[in-house]
């Protein structure tokens, strides 16, 4: 894309901010170009956030009914998943999948919740809470 074929409609979800592209300049080379963003991005950045929502409703569901722990509620409403958490927490993804289950959960070291809750931006206080 050439530098001055960047979109520049504005995008509701950059809350006004700008983002860097890289594009062809004048010159022929690559450079980092600002954009506003477009609507076809804007689309599906909220198509994947009401995804988001929808997954941390049903894991929300599944947490009261005793089926899962809060952290996977948590972790939706991060917008995150298994693979990103892992990597975010510095763990295994098979030791993140078993601590989404309540009787992994409830054996969760507090070097493993403050890991978990760092991951996540919250307290480890209130890992336990459901909204």
């Amino acid at each position: 894309m050439d530098a001055a074929d960047v979109p520049q409609e504005g995008n509701v979800t950059h809350e006004g901010l700008r983002r860097a592209v890289y594009a062809r300049g004048a010159d022929g080379r690559l450079g980092l170009v600002p954009s506003r963003g477009w609507q076809v991005e804007e689309t599906v950045t909220r198509q994947a956030v009401a995804s988001f929502e929808a997954l941390a409703a049903a894991a929300l569901v599944r947490v009261r009914a005793g089926e899962s722990s809060p952290l996977e509620y948590h972790m939706y409403r991060a917008r995150m998943d298994l693979p990103l958490l892992a990597q975010a927490s510095g763990l295994w993804r098979w030791r993140v999948r078993r601590h989404l289950r309540p009787a992994g959960f409830a054996r969760l070291s507090p070097a493993l919740r403050a890991r978990y809750a760092e991951a996540l931006g919250m307290d480890a206080a209130r890992l336990d809470e459901i909204a």
